[in-house]
């Protein structure tokens, strides 16, 4: 499923226009961003959970080459399945 058909299943179970249904998804993910951006956690009861963990700097080892490669440390954005969410994908 895409935006546009979110969108469109969005209008149609509210029973709202496609742009009203449009300026409420987008507000959704701008409000998620903000999260994600300030550290903070999103969770939706049944759905699931967005968080931002940090992943550690390590070293690897090019696959070609061989040669030692060090990647920095970085923040991450994961999700955890909520209860029904995971259901409804069994």
């Amino acid at each position: 499923m895409n935006k546009g058909q979110l969108v469109d299943h969005m209008a149609k179970a509210a029973g709202i226009k496609k742009s009203a249904a449009e300026k409420a998804l987008n507000g959704f993910i701008e409000a998620v961003e903000e999260a994600m951006g300030a550290g903070d956690k999103v969770t939706l009861v049944g759905f699931g959970t967005f968080f931002v963990s940090e992943r550690k700097a390590r070293t690897c080892r090019h696959p070609k080459t061989g040669k030692k490669i060090a990647i920095p440390a970085k923040k991450v954005v994961k999700c955890k399945a909520g209860s029904r969410l995971a259901e409804s994908a069994a």
